[in-house]
Order: structure tokens, then C-alpha cells, then sequence
């Protein structure tokens, strides 16, 4: 056997550089480069070990630095969220807390079901040294170090103790990332002694490997009894999620939608699988949806599921599909999601399936008058799409305005990022996307500091398009320094920096709660009261992100901001426009319910009041059985 002599590290570096995947035909680079932060733990491990290969050019993987190790991974799950999962990131980081930063993003990789390959450094294997700076001493064992963390985030875990252990435990991390079911955070924890100890290792270990990523077919009799359901029901709606989009299955969609007359609602991952103006379009559905998508959910007795998981979000927390006969079909690659809500389930690849689906239903849609109906309630939705676009609201413009503003001036191509906060409620009801990849809302963790880390990942994985990061005051000073990185790598990212010294999102729920937004405002401290609710901080974020090396532009009205995005858009670097809105709104109207629990029992009325309504809201939860 041929035996090549590398460190573990080397040996790594050189493996990750030669495997890729493919779907329909199309290959691409799995692990395009390496992202890491250095420190005690793998400066002379895997730092040494990308400086040998990018100086020998013994393999190709490119190294890039972040300023946060959590703003690194939320970088490569970006980027995998654009490339529909067919390739990611490594990311590298010191022992200790350099490698915990990443936990964060291992989970929100995770939840979102999207790959991501982590690498944190480890203590030593050999126990040498014992104890080492940052390591944690754990008396119930000897073998337990915070990179345990790791372990309920990740959908594989292997502590690299040994060299030769790379071999099996690499190959698994590449199957775990290239499965459309398994996918999420992989983590092999590297410790510092090994990533540095050589190896004989086997030279086809190195070979050039394709991870063919394959699509499901459906079962021909699920097929059947899916028609069956479909071709019985008076009321159809379709909920598009994430996998509608990852599968690419926008097409097939299209043409099932526009051939038996299924009105299409979407989540936050399915938004743009179908085009905000298309005829069977009628919005996001759930919490935060909109009144054309849960007013027809109400009325469902059948909902076709496609690639979604249902989250509380998508069922307004088990209230929105209100007909107590509603029956469910769930189209999904992971029979997890699949038998979700006691459906029908056709465990499969969304594209085909729906395809099957559609070869099933060739002399089927839905009558007129529920046609007409959807064209009814998608009307007045407009009207209020629109009328939360023109308020007129002053002296600061309402949040509502400024997203309609953005919606007229960016084009069909641009990618909007967000994650959290008030805006993705507001997106989710008023952002009108034609594209698939248009609409770059991370809600399965809905993780404050995704935004600008992300903004990173979407303009790497397709510099042709224009990525618009949307980000809150909130969200920004929790991680705003991968700005730093776009300057450093020379991408063009626009960063709408909205400003109202708060937490809208949050104050609003607060409220609402009958907790009187305590808490939730940047404010200076009351002498007298001993609360947050003095006059508004002096803080400047236009000046911080201009130290970031930013471009930064100002407005302070609609007219301004558009103005600002015209010239950001004709930038050729990073640019911030800054622009403060109304923390208290006004947002789009409500059509959902979220499921918060309220305090029982308070010496508050506006606690008592607001229990009230939670059970008014409660008594129309449900299980779907």
C-alpha cells in the first residue's frame, strides 16, 4: 500500500481539498476553503498545515479570517443556504473559548437543517501537559472537555484521539453533510497534540471523491394515496418550505399550482418558490402571515406540506389550520417531517414528488369558486401590503416603509438577509420575492448577529447578485465585525442598518404580554425609578461601522433612504446606509397567533389583562390527529 507521511492536519487539509459533490449531473467543490480564527490550539496544527499547502500548492484549499468565531460559521451556513446544501465551509478554531464561540452556530446550522464542517481545537490526547491553559477540569471524568458542548448540536460528533482515527471519522462527516435528512453541524474535535503528530497515511485516502447527492423517489402507492386526499378536497392550500427551494423544485411547483389551481402559501425558507405575483400565490402563512395565506388556512381541508417541518411559526402554534376535518399530505426527504400532523406521507424528493403528484392529478383542480376566492383574498392582501408601504408615518418613518422602499428600488436578483428581531415578521408578510434566492431570512433560529456574518457567505457563494443585509441596532451590536471581513476580502454587501434604540420585536411582544416593554429599550438608567426607561443613549453605529472600514450614508426620511440606496447600490464597496425608524411601529396588521405563555398570576393589570386573551387565543390550540 502506498503511504504518503503527513500530521494529521496536513493529512486533513489535503483530504477536504479533493472531495466534492454532485446532483443532476452538476459537480461542485464540497469544501471550497477554510474559515478559522488562530490560536494555542491550532496555529501549529491546522495553521501550519493551510500555510504548507498554499505555499507547496500540494492542495487547494483556500484560507479566509474571521473576527468571531460564531460570525464564521453563520458565514459558511450562509453560504451552503445559496449553494442549496451541495457545499459549505470548514471552520477552524483555537481551544477552549475560540472553539465554544462556534456552539452557536453549530445549533442554528443544525435547526436549519444546513451543512457546515467544524473543527475546534482539542486538549491533548496524551494528557502531557495536564491542565492546560483553558482546559476544563471535569471530576467526574477524565476525558470530558468543552468541546463536549458540541455533541447535542451536532448531527455527528468524533473526538480525532488518535491519527489513523481521521480516516473513518472523515469519511463519515462527509456523508453526514451531503445527506439532504441527516444534514446540519459536523463536528471532529482536533486536540492541538494531534493535529501536529505525523502518520503514515494511505495515499487513497487522498483520491478525489464525488458525494453524489441523489433524489428520493416516491413510492408509487404514497403517490396514490396522496392524490387520493388531494383529488377529494374542496379546499386545498399547498405550504411551500425550505425544501422546495433546496431540491429546486420552483418549477414543478409552478406548474402543479397553475394546473390544478392549489393556492401556495410559504414559509420563511420557501418564500420565493413562488413568485410573490403569481396567481396561486397568497403569502407567508402562520404567525406572522398573511391574511390571503391564514385566512384560507383556516378554511383548509386538506394542506399539502412541501419540504416544510412545521414550525410554531409556520402553524401559528397549532392554531391557523382551523377546519377540524383538515387532513394533512406531507411531501419531505426526512420522514421526520413527513408523518408530521398524523399526514399522509410521501417521503421523497420534493421535485419529484411533486411531479408524481401532478402525473396523478393530470384531470383534477380545484372549482371555480374557491379559485375565485383566492383571487378575492390575495386582492385585499395587496391592499395592505401597500398600505403598510405608504403610510405616511412620522416624524421617523415606520419600519413598514422603509421595506417598501427597498422592495422598489433593489431587483429581482437581490438577496435580503435578516434573522431576528421585528423584521422578519414584517418580511415575511410584505417581501415580494420573485426568486428563490431572493429572500435569505434565517427563522429556524432566528439567531440575533447572523445578519452581517451571513451577508459574508450569500456574496461569496454568488457575487453576481446584489446581497442587501437587514439589520436592527439589536442584532448589529451583538455582530457587527465580519464588516471588517467584507473589506478585507473586497466584497460589495449594502447593510441597511435600521436604527430605533430598542428592541422592537421583543418591546412589541413585551406589550403585549402585559409586561410593558421592560427591559427592551436602550435608554439610560432613572434615578428616581432605578429603571432603563431615561433619555435615548448616545450611541453612534454609523460612526462604528465607518471605523469598520464601511462606506457609511445617511437618512433620515422614506425619500432620503431611497436616494442612499441608489448610491449604495452603485458602490463598488461595502456600504452602510443608516436610517432610524419608530420603535413602536406601526407594523402590518396581525393575522396570527404566537404561543408565549402569560403569567397566571400578577399584581400587574396589565398582566392580568393580557392572560385574559392568551386564553381566549388557547382555546383554540389543537393537536392535528
Amino acid at each position: 500500500m502506498n503511504t504518503v507521511r503527513l500530521t494529521t492536519a496536513q493529512a486533513l487539509v489535503r483530504f477536504l481539498a479533493n472531495q466534492y459533490s454532485e446532483r443532476d449531473g452538476q459537480e461542485q467543490r464540497l469544501i471550497p476553503g477554510m474559515w478559522g480564527i488562530f490560536g494555542h490550539g491550532n496555529v501549529a496544527g491546522l495553521g501550519q498545515a493551510l500555510l504548507q499547502a498554499a505555499t507547496t500548492g500540494e492542495a487547494d484549499l483556500p484560507y479566509y479570517l474571521a473576527r468571531n468565531e460564531q460570525g464564521m460559521v453563520h458565514a459558511s451556513v450562509a453560504y451552503a443556504k445559496m449553494r442549496d446544501r451541495l457545499a459549505t465551509f470548514a471552520c477552524t478554531a483555537s481551544t477552549g473559548p475560540g472553539s465554544t464561540n462556534m456552539i452557536t452556530g453549530a445549533a442554528l446550522a443544525t435547526t436549519n437543517r444546513l451543512p457546515v464542517l467544524l473543527l475546534p481545537s482539542d486538549m491533548f490526547a496524551t494528557r502531557a501537559a495536564d491542565p492546560v491553559l483553558q482546559q476544563l477540569e471535569d471530576t467526574r471524568a477524565g476525558d470530558v472537555t468543552v468541546n463536549d458542548a458540541f455533541r447535542a448540536v451536532s448531527k455527528y460528533f468524533d473526538r480525532i484521539s488518535r491519527p489513523e482515527q481521521l480516516i473513518p471519522a472523515a469519511l463519515a462527516a462527509m456523508r453526514v453533510l451531503t445527506d439532504p435528512v441527516e444534514t446540519g453541524a459536523v463536528t471532529l474535535a482536533l486536540p492541538q497534540d494531534v493535529q501536529a503528530e505525523a502518520y503514515h497515511w494511505p495515499v487513497s485516502f487522498f483520491r478525489r471523491r464525488v458525494w453524489h447527492v441523489g433524489r428520493p423517489v416516491p413510492e408509487p402507492a404514497a403517490v396514490e394515496r396522496a392524490a387520493a386526499l388531494l383529488r377529494n378536497a374542496k379546499k386545498p392550500l399547498i405550504v411551500a418550505g425550505g425544501g422546495a427551494v433546496y431540491s429546486g423544485a420552483e418549477t414543478a411547483l409552478r406548474a402543479f399550482a397553475e394546473a390544478t389551481g392549489i393556492p401556495v402559501a410559504d414559509t420563511h425558507a420557501g418564500k420565493g418558490a413562488v413568485p410573490w405575483d403569481h396567481p396561486c400565490a397568497v403569502g407567508a402563512i402562520g404567525s406572522t402571515g398573511s391574511r390571503a395565506a391564514n385566512e384560507l388556512a383556516r378554511e383548509a381541508d386538506v394542506v399539502l406540506g412541501i419540504g416544510t417541518r412545521y414550525s410554531d411559526f409556520t402553524t401559528a402554534s397549532h392554531t391557523v389550520f382551523a377546519n377540524p376535518d383538515v387532513t394533512f399530505v406531507n411531501l419531505n426527504v426526512a420522514r421526520l417531517d413527513a408523518v408530521k400532523h398524523s399526514a399522509e406521507p410521501l417521503v421523497a424528493d420534493a421535485r419529484l414528488g411533486i411531479q408524481a403528484l401532478a402525473g396523478a392529478l393530470t384531470d383534477w383542480e380545484v372549482d371555480q369558486e374557491y379559485r375565485k376566492r383566492t383571487r378575492q383574498l390575495i386582492a385585499r392582501t395587496r391592499e395592505i401590503e401597500d398600505s403598510c408601504f405608504n403610510m405616511g408615518h412620522g416624524p421617523l418613518p415606520a419600519q413598514t416603509e422603509i421595506l417598501g422602499a427597498l422592495n422598489q428600488v433593489l431587483d429581482d436578483r437581490a438577496v435580503v438577509v435578516n434573522a431576528a428581531g421585528s423584521m422578519p415578521g414584517d418580511l415575511q408578510q410584505l417581501w415580494r420575492a420573485r426568486d428563490p434566492k431572493a429572500y435569505h431570512v434565517e427563522y429556524a433560529y432566528s439567531c440575533m448577529g447572523y445578519e452581517v456574518a451571513a451577508g459574508v457567505g450569500a456574496k461569496m457563494a454568488d457575487p453576481t447578485r446584489e446581497v442587501v443585509v437587514l439589520v436592527g441596532d439589536g442584532s448589529y451590536l451583538m455582530m457587527a465585525q465580519e464588516i471588517v471581513t467584507m473589506v478585507s476580502e473586497g466584497l460589495k454587501v449594502i447593510i441597511v442598518l435600521v436604527q430605533n434604540h430598542g428592541f422592537a420585536s421583543i418591546g412589541a411582544l413585551s406589550e403585549s404580554l402585559g409586561s410593558q416593554r421592560f427591559g427592551t429599550k436602550y435608554r439610560f438608567r432613572d434615578s428616581d425609578s432605578g429603571l432603563l426607561n431615561g433619555d435615548v443613549l448616545p450611541v453612534d453605529l454609523a460612526a462604528n461601522a465607518s471605523s469598520l472600514g464601511a462606506d457609511v450614508l445617511h437618512a433620515t426620511s422614506v425619500d432620503e433612504f431611497r436616494s442612499a440606496m441608489e448610491k449604495a447600490r452603485a458602490a463598488t464597496r461595502t456600504t452602510v446606509v443608516h436610517v432610524e425608524t419608530d420603535l413602536y411601529g406601526p407594523n402590518p396588521p396581525g393575522h396570527g397567533w404566537w404561543d408565549v405563555p402569560v403569567s397566571q398570576t400578577s399584581a400587574l393589570e396589565s398582566t392580568r389583562t393580557a392572560y385574559d386573551t392568551y386564553a381566549t387565543h388557547k382555546r383554540a390550540q389543537r393537536h392535528y390527529l
